[in-house]
């Protein structure tokens, strides 16, 4: 990724690609507008005794500025803006004001006599070398927030003003003038960021940096536009003003593009806007087959206010509620009552239908108190998850009421992640009934019969997923970590990357085999990782036996399209011939194929 290399032999001789992570659909054609990376600008200066009080000044007057900036964006959000912008905001507001950005980079100050902009960097690159020990890849990709919110601190020392697009090519055109639209090309942006360019109607995002968790791409998808991330040197490839392609979907950008392409990709984005339109007719239809087989299709979040979007998406409930964001960016966890109300809020808003809470979700080298993070060789294999969980009892007390509490307000399903043994599992349905004996004794109702899952996301866990299904109430496979550990492969690494595949034999057994496990024994089984959203792949899931989806909700009108559009007898016969493939290249044609039919 992140390599310039023609795309065909119809692209012109300046013409280049650049390939990086596409984390939203769609195609986009505009000129880019160049984002400025204050980071890069940072230089370090020594200054005598007596100007560091001044110094100091003008750094907490930094601070107060920016904070009064995010509050005023904050203030400025529309009703219909996407609950996730809200949050993120949120987010970085915490983050400045936390004691590690807002107070250390003063002593620095002092102590180094140099100036603040050097100051606040220093301190940045150390919290994010914290951050890049996280084996998880949700929580890992956080360090962006911490890098926003100092680059936005910087700008403000370094004295920029925010960054607009040229008015003259921000108005919206008609399809024919589309390549007079405006695509931000950024080292990253910041939801802030993004919602002071809102007005300026941008076209599509692209980044050096990010995944497909990070905040930037979660934004794009919220948003709905075309966001590709990971292109690592695009902002020193492309020149401000310079007419770009991006085809999210590909996660391919084309710069300077000939004629003939140009027409080309004309044409595919007006199908791909006509194809949207379309999704919106199904929005309130039911995901059947067409043989009448219903299929489940439900939303992952990641806060509260996420639900607006699960709502307006059509989906029935929510198969993932990540609560590591209630944890995340604190020096002290989250008591019983903040937890309570988090859960309680969701549960009330979804009205009765399913919410699936996920368990703290965190490791050894993922403290609240960022001063404490511990080493670990391999994180991936090491005290995490509901590891960690069990050996903090008291930390999975507190969140395990919590939920028992809140359950009283709606359907609530507990989720257990990253099971590898059944002794794990044991523990954690002793530590729940000892939950339930304390709020038995002190009156406070919940759901006595509140369903208790697993995360099958740990190959051992797959193999014996029958043992499993005997002891749990359903079953939820997570396919981020499966695939991970399947194949030993961090898919965040560049080097290996291109080697993670969904469709990988070996990976579709173990997914067919917890399927199976939870046929046999009457437990339904759910995918909620990214292959659940994944629309490539919604016939052969449903093939295979799956019967539940849950994804993110920008992703549900693409899958429930291919749902309406499938027939089980059909889907059964391919996906069996599929499981019987070793090999991957064959798989991979197998499953184009089906596609089309």
């Amino acid at each position: 990724m992140g390599k310039a290399q023609t795309t065909s032999n119809l692209v012109a001789s300046s013409s280049f690609s650049i390939h990086g992570i596409g984390v939203s659909s769609g195609i986009a054609i505009g000129r880019a507008h160049l984002v400025s990376n204050a980071l890069l600008e940072v230089v370090h200066y020594v200054l005598p005794a007596h100007l560091l009080d001044d110094e100091i000044t003008r750094f907490s007057a930094a601070i107060a500025t920016v904070k009064k900036d995010l509050e005023t964006i904050q203030s400025q959000l529309s009703k219909n803006a996407p609950a996730e912008i809200s949050a993120f905001i949120n987010t970085h507001l915490m983050m400045l004001a936390d004691k590690s950005l807002s107070e250390i980079p003063k002593d620095i100050i002092r102590k180094e006599q140099c100036n603040a902009e050097w100051a606040i960097k220093q301190q940045m690159d150390d919290i994010v070398e914290q951050f890049e020990a996280i084996e998880d890849e949700y929580l890992r990709e956080r360090k962006q927030d911490v890098v926003q919110v100092v680059e936005r601190v910087i700008k403000v020392l370094l004295g920029h003003p925010n960054q607009a697009p040229n008015q003259a090519s921000t108005k919206q055109q008609s399809v024919k003038q589309q390549e007079n639209a405006t695509i931000l090309v950024a080292h990253d942006i910041s939801p802030a960021d993004a919602i002071q360019f809102k007005q300026h109607h941008f076209a599509a995002f692209i980044t050096d940096v990010g995944g497909v968790t990070s905040h930037t791409a979660i934004l794009a998808r919220s948003l709905n536009i075309p966001s590709i991330v990971a292109l690592q040197r695009a902002r020193d490839l492309i020149d401000d003003n310079e007419l770009i392609i991006v085809d999210g979907s590909l996660g391919v950008v084309i710069v300077n593009p000939s004629k003939e392409i140009l027409a080309e990709y004309k044409l595919r984005q007006e199908q791909w806007e006509l194809e949207q339109q379309k999704l919106q007719r199904i929005k309130s239809t039911k995901a059947v087959t067409m043989c009448g087989t219903a299929i489940e299709l439900q939303a992952n979040i990641e806060v509260p206010e996420d639900v607006i979007a699960v709502k307006a998406a059509g989906a029935t409930g929510i198969g993932l509620y990540r609560t590591e964001f209630l944890f995340m960016n604190k020096r002290e966890m989250p008591d019983e009552d903040e937890q309570f109300l988090a859960y309680k809020q969701v549960a009330e808003a979804m009205k009765g239908m399913p919410v699936t809470i996920r368990t703290l979700d965190l490791g050894a080298d993922k403290q609240m108190n960022p001063d404490s993070v511990s080493n670990c060789a391999n994180p991936a294999l090491g005290l995490r998850a509901v590891r960690l969980c069990l050996s903090e009892p008291q930390i999975f007390h507190t969140q395990l009421r919590a939920l028992l509490r809140a359950s009283h307000y709606g359907h609530i399903k507990i989720l257990i992640p990253m099971l590898s043994t059944l002794s794990e599992l044991r523990q954690t349905k002793l530590l729940l009934e000892r939950a339930k004996v304390s709020l038995r004794k002190q009156n406070i109702p919940f759901d006595e019969n509140i369903a208790l899952g697993g995360m099958i996301e740990v190959p051992a866990a797959a193999i014996n997923a029958e043992a499993f299904a005997k002891e749990l109430d359903f079953m939820s496979i997570g396919t981020n970590d499966l695939i991970q550990y399947t194949l030993a492969i961090d898919r965040t690494d560049d080097a290996v990357a291109h080697l993670y595949n969904a469709l990988h034999p070996s990976v579709l057994k173990l997914i067919s085999m917890t399927i199976k496990a939870g046929a046999k024994l009457g437990k339904s089984v759910a995918v909620c990782g990214e292959m659940a959203g994944d629309a490539k792949l919604t016939k052969l899931l449903i093939g295979m036996g799956l019967r539940q989806l849950s994804m993110h909700p920008s992703n549900i009108l693409s899958v429930k399209q291919q749902v309406l559009h499938s027939q089980i007898a059909q889907l059964k016969s391919n996906a069996n011939k599929v499981l019987s493939n070793a090999d991957l290249d064959k798989i991979e044609l197998l499953v184009a194929k089906f596609n089309l039919q």
